[in-house]
């Protein structure tokens, strides 16, 4: 049980610091983690559903995280021609340039790991392992 708690509890620390230095980009943790989504699916476009899929942290306010990013212009959508309910989603070239600058500006999170290169992988073998 102290393993699960500490694995929870370190988690959270993680999220912590993410979500301080995100805030001075006006971007929450789940914002920031549709931009790599969607960067990493670039140039495919993404139904919300499947965005919502992949995300970490299981949202079910995803279009309205979306829509914030639509207002900042980061992300662009399109409604599908053959399904008029389902909308696709794509980062723009400002949020590919926004998302570039938010990554070179954020501290590494491994740098705050405080581990070994070999230890990293250890831990996450392990995590892995959990997971199954």
């Amino acid at each position: 049980m102290k393993a699960i708690l500490n694995t929870v509890f370190t988690a959270n620390w993680f999220n912590a610091q993410s979500a301080e230095q995100l805030r001075a980009f006006d971007l929450s943790l789940s914002q920031y983690n549709i931009l790599r989504i969607l960067r990493g699916s670039y140039p495919k476009r993404l139904p919300i559903l499947e965005i919502k899929a992949r995300m970490l942290d299981k949202t079910p306010n995803t279009t309205r995280l979306v829509t914030k990013l639509l207002e900042k212009r980061l992300v662009e959508r399109e409604q599908c021609e053959s399904d008029r309910r389902v909308f696709y989603i794509s980062i723009s070239k400002e949020g590919l340039a926004f998302l570039e600058d938010v990554d070179q500006q954020l501290e590494p999170v491994e740098a705050q790991l405080n581990l070994t290169e070999e230890e990293a992988k250890t831990l996450s073998d392990l995590l892995d392992k959990v997971r199954g």
